[in-house]
């Protein structure tokens, strides 16, 4: 499946200059968690308003919705997907972005896909478990290394890696292959240093 099969293609458009209380009365009789804020000219990008932009940016802080304006708290540009893109390889994209849902875009604007379109309108026996494992390898790879280059060899980011492993082990065992080489041990490889810096037992392999 593509992403043009299970976008929404009713897009619910507002003004970058129009307040973040005029979003929020969109919201809650339309039902909706994603506006797209309209382009100043065709040459100007998306942008995106969600109802995390206004919790965490404006709610949060005790602003008032009606003195804030969307383009102060708008996403711009923000990410697009291809009309194109197989829905294994937007649910992958979603993964690594941390996105729950993005304009669909070829030349034009021609809908809107977001995770609940994954969820409900996904043929999930056609979709690629591999790519979305994968993609959450990616995330805890980049998650572990993150944690031990502000942290140091801690606890917290041994923990990070073991769970990188975990889902290596549990890839490998759905596809029946055997694991040859961990992402920790590719990482210890290219730092040798984890090991005499840790000291922990096992934690690489050499």
């Amino acid at each position: 499946m593509k992403a043009a099969e299970i976008m929404t293609k009713n897009v619910v458009m507002i003004r970058g200059s129009a307040p973040v209380a005029t979003a929020i009365k969109i919201m809650k009789e339309q039902k909706l968690s994603t506006l797209i804020v309209e382009r100043r000219h065709s040459e100007d990008p998306y942008g995106i308003l969600t109802d995390g932009d206004i919790i965490n940016k404006v709610l949060a802080f005790g602003q008032n919705p009606k003195e804030v304006r969307v383009y102060e708290i708008m996403t711009k540009p923000c990410i697009t997907i291809n009309p194109d893109l197989g829905v294994e390889y937007v649910a992958r994209l979603f993964a690594n972005t941390d996105i729950r849902s993005a304009p669909v875009i070829n030349k034009e604007l021609l809908g809107i896909i977001s995770a609940r379109d994954l969820l409900e309108k996904s043929d999930f026996e056609q979709i690629d478990k591999t790519s979305l494992f994968e993609a959450e390898i990616e995330k805890a790879v980049a998650h572990a290394i993150k944690l031990c280059q502000e942290q140091g060899f801690t606890e917290e980011c041994r923990l990070a890696w073991q769970a990188v492993e975990d889902l290596q082990v549990e890839i490998a065992h759905q596809q029946g292959e055997k694991l040859e080489k961990t992402a920790l041990e590719e990482y210890c490889e290219d730092n040798p240093e984890a090991t005499d810096a840790l000291m922990l037992e096992n934690w690489c392999s050499g």
